[in-house]
């Protein structure tokens, strides 16, 4: 899954793909290093974000969506919590729902199955303005996977199939790094839930184990994305795609599912 940020304010690229030419240029790009999925977001979630009004979030990512269907073989994702966009996504050409907070806005879990879309359903403590400033957890494994276990049957009971619904631990989403770290071992036991999304891209614990800079975590970055495939994630979430996924190529021949 190639990111891309459609905002002016994102933790690692805010700002140079705001214009709906540059982003599809970008998205483009991705699809050529080997991205399946290109996730289009115009709402930064980072930590100490500010909330982004519909039509702002509208304004940015339509017309990305509706320039980038048809021109490749790739599902577009929208990485959205709002009702309205999700519904203008899907009409724009979007076949994916990525949603942080999990289809619960208020009205959210209706659309999503109106649009017959597939759902990736991601755990977030607390709100990304606050959701880092004291995370704590009894059991960070059990606890986000009870979540996520809820969401995947509350997608169901709205009417999503269960094929369509894929689940996101969200790190870096009120968490640590012993909560990142400790999530990360833990995986085979999210993984068995459903297919499983894995976010750790640029994030800062690759900053703090290796003490590199913003712009300098590509290797941090690509050594987490193995991790986390060898340890049972799907579908993987980077802003590098061409290192990631030969890194990928290589963990999947060690493993045999070359």
């Amino acid at each position: 899954m190639g990111v891309l940020n459609v905002t002016p304010d994102s933790f690692s690229d805010g700002g140079r793909y705001l214009d709906a030419d540059a982003a599809v240029r970008h998205a483009l790009r991705l699809v050529e290093e080997g991205a399946a999925i290109v996730d289009v977001g115009g709402e930064s979630t980072r930590p100490g974000a500010p909330p982004v009004d519909e039509d702002e979030e509208l304004r940015r990512v339509i017309p990305v969506i509706e320039r980038l269907r048809g021109r490749a073989d790739v599902v577009i994702s929208v990485d959205t919590s709002k009702p309205a966009v999700m519904r203008a996504a899907h009409r724009a050409g979007a076949g994916l729902i990525n949603d942080v907070r999990a289809l619960q806005e208020p009205g959210a879990l209706p659309a999503a199955a109106a649009t017959k879309c597939a759902v990736c359903l991601m755990h977030m403590q607390g709100e990304p303005r606050t959701m880092q400033q004291s995370p704590h957890y009894h059991d960070v494994v059990a606890e986000v996977g009870e979540f996520l276990t809820a969401r995947a049957a509350a997608a169901r009971s709205a009417g999503i199939p269960a094929e369509r619904i894929a689940i996101d631990p969200g790190f870096g989403f009120g968490k640590t790094l012993q909560h990142n770290l400790t999530l990360l071992r833990g995986l085979p036991q999210l993984a068995a839930q459903a297919p499983l999304v894995a976010g750790l891209s640029r994030k800062s614990m690759a900053g703090t184990l290796t003490g590199r800079p913003q712009g300098e975590r590509l290797y941090g970055s690509v050594a987490l994305a193995v991790i986390a495939v060898l340890n049972g994630a799907r579908i993987v979430r980077a802003h590098d795609v061409a290192a990631t996924r030969d890194a990928l190529a290589v963990a999947a021949a060690v493993q045999g599912d070359s």
